[in-house]
C-alpha cells in the first residue's frame, strides 16, 4: 500500500512531505486546514494525540515527527539521511538529530507561551525562557559556523528536524535572525535544495517560506 502523509497546514508536518521528497519516495498526501487555528476533527480522529504529523502506512498509523521520519527512512528508503554508526560523524549526527525535537522545538514553544502574557525579564520563567533561547542559538550559530550541514557535510535527518523551528514556525511566534549570520546561510542553502522547494510547494502552496532575516509580516 502508498505511504499516506496527513499534513496539517502550518505545522511540524511539512518535516516529512520535505522527508519523502529528498528521499524520492511514493506518498500520498493528504492536506487538511486548521479549524479555526487548531486541528480539524477529521485530522484529530487519525491518531489519539490528535496532533501533526501523522502518517499511515497499511495497518501502521504513526504520529511523532521523530519516530515519523525514522519510520520512513529504514522502512522505505533503506536507512537513507541517517548515518551508521561507524561513520565518523555519528556522534555529531545523533545529538543534533534528538537536539531539533528535545531542545529547540520546548525552548521555542515555552518562550511562544510566555510572550503574551507580558512578564517581565526579572520573571523566573521569563529569564529561563530567554536564558534557554539565547543558548540554543548561539549553539546553532557556532555549529554552522564551519559545517554545511548540522552533521558535518552530509545532509541528514537532523536538518529537516531543525528547518521548521527556523522557518515556518515564525508564522506563529515571530522572530528575527538578524544576529545569527551562519543559520540565516543556512536558511539560504535549504532554500536551495529542490527537494524543500518542491515539497513547500505541495503542502503550503499559499504560504512564501519563511527563510530569511525577518519573520513573516503577518502571523497566520
Amino acid at each position: 500500500m502508498t505511504l499516506t502523509v496527513h499534513h496539517l497546514h502550518i505545522s511540524q508536518s511539512e518535516r516529512i512531505v520535505w522527508l519523502c521528497e529528498e528521499l524520492a519516495i511514493d506518498y500520498e498526501l493528504k492536506t487538511y486546514k486548521r479549524a479555526p487555528v487548531l486541528a480539524p476533527p477529521e485530522y484529530k480522529a487519525l491518531h489519539p494525540q490528535e496532533t501533526a504529523p501523522v502518517i499511515q502506512d497499511g495497518d501502521v498509523t504513526l504520529a511523532e515527527s521523530g519516530a515519523c521520519i525514522e519510520y520512513i527512512c529504514h522502512q522505505h528508503a533503506e536507512g537513507r539521511l541517517f548515518l551508521p554508526s561507524t561513520h565518523p560523524a555519528y556522534a555529531d549526527f545523533l545529538y543534533w538529530w534528538h537536539w531539533g525535537n528535545g531542545t529547540f522545538m520546548p525552548t521555542m514553544m515555552l518562550s511562544m507561551a510566555l510572550r503574551p502574557l507580558g512578564l517581565g525579564d526579572d520573571s523566573f520563567y521569563m529569564a529561563m525562557a530567554k536564558n534557554r533561547f539565547g543558548s540554543a542559538f548561539a549553539a546553532l550559530n557556532e555549529r554552522l559556523r564551519e559545517n554545511v550541514w548540522l552533521a558535518g557535510g552530509l545532509f541528514t535527518v537532523a536538518d529537516v528536524m531543525v528547518v521548521f523551528v527556523l522557518t515556518t514556525l515564525r508564522y506563529w511566534f515571530p522572530y528575527s535572525l538578524d544576529k545569527y549570520e551562519n543559520v540565516v546561510r543556512y536558511l539560504k542553502r535549504v532554500g536551495e535544495r529542490e527537494a524543500y522547494r518542491k515539497a513547500m510547494k505541495k503542502c503550503e502552496p499559499e504560504l512564501e517560506p519563511a527563510l530569511g532575516v525577518e519573520p513573516p509580516k503577518k502571523e497566520s
